[in-house]
């Protein structure tokens, strides 16, 4: 069977400093564009599924240039509208040893923000595909964004498709007047899969509890469409050095990868992201033990990428996991 996965959200243009810089001490920036839903489906792209992402981008050249950097990593771009506004932006501070790395948005009032719920065709859309990947950033946008999410799992569960979602709890991001509680349980309702942190469940179903096992079973009883729950735990030694192991619930015990020894990071942006496509591609091809595997060993080589996106392939990924071909010279 031919997969075909439908990632939705916004998509923004990185500026980063170069070579550590401080933004103070910033002379110029490095461009490139990434957001959580179009990551996954880059490093989907990269693993050979056929990925398309749905957005709306700016009629002007930044909005071209994006979906252009999406077509250049085998997106589908053929569902991208493009409407007026701006562009959203990031800037990107990366850190060192002791210092952390900054992020500054300035996404308010983009072109995605301002989208009609009503110009996408999701039927369309979703005609052929066999899952849909959204976020918990995207439905914290505006009101106008949250009824074109519901829209679109909606259509998802008529079709059938396989839903993930990263809950991805932003406080920042809820400016419209919409609390979280109240939106977020009924779009995980709608899915089957959901990457979700203690924070992540406590800020947006209000459940608490004293560790996260009890969490998951807490949330399957009152999301029982979730099939699986899953996250990655974190150990920062320093900006550059950090260790790595990934989680899933599966409805009968709490799996654990390996924990993974990164100790000497180049960009962690997009992580959780990398983590998501290796995930879906796990539960695609293999066994849960061996797909949170798969998903936690594409996290830690997204690490060694410049940018939000995890340019690696299956191959590669399955060296680490096997423990070959590990930072040899290869040619």
């Amino acid at each position: 069977m031919e997969h075909k996965i439908i990632t939705l959200g916004e998509v923004m243009m990185r500026l980063s400093t170069a070579n550590y810089e401080r933004f103070v001490q910033a002379k110029n920036f490095e461009v490139t564009y990434g957001g959580a839903e179009a990551n996954v489906a880059i490093s989907l792209a990269q693993f050979g599924l056929h990925t398309t992402h749905v957005t709306v981008l700016p009629d002007q050249e930044l909005g071209y240039a994006a979906a252009q950097y999406l077509r250049q990593y085998g997106v589908d771009t053929s569902a991208i509208q493009y409407g007026a506004g701006r562009m959203g932006v990031y800037f990107f501070e990366n850190g060192a040893m002791q210092r952390a790395p900054k992020i500054i948005y300035d996404r308010f009032e983009s072109a995605f923000a301002h989208l009609d719920p009503n110009d996408t065709d999701w039927d369309q859309v979703l005609d052929g595909a066999t899952w849909l990947h959204w976020t918990g950033i995207t439905p914290a946008i505006s009101s106008s964004v949250l009824a074109w999410t519901r829209a679109a799992l909606d259509a998802a569960n008529h079709k059938g498709l396989v839903i993930s979602g990263d809950i991805n709890y932003r406080r920042n991001l809820w400016q419209y007047g919409q609390n979280p509680q109240d939106v977020m349980p009924d779009l995980i309702s709608k899915s089957s899969i959901i990457v979700a942190g203690m924070t992540d469940f406590e800020n947006c179903t209000g459940i608490t509890a004293v560790d996260y096992e009890g969490a998951c079973q807490l949330a399957q009883k009152q999301f029982p469409q979730v099939k699986y729950i899953t996250k990655t735990e974190r150990e920062a030694i320093s900006a550059s050095h950090n260790k790595l192991q990934g989680l899933l619930w599966n409805g009968k015990e709490l799996i654990r990868s390996n924990i993974y020894d990164m100790s000497a990071m180049v960009d962690r942006i997009g992580g959780g992201d990398a983590y998501m496509a290796g995930l879906i591609y796990g539960l695609l091809h293999m066994k849960d033990e061996a797909a949170v595997e798969f998903a936690t060993a594409a996290s830690v080589l997204k690490h060694s990428i410049p940018g939000d996106a995890n340019l690696v392939s299956v191959e590669e990924v399955n060296a680490l996991v096997s423990g070959n071909n590990i930072g040899k010279l290869l040619r």
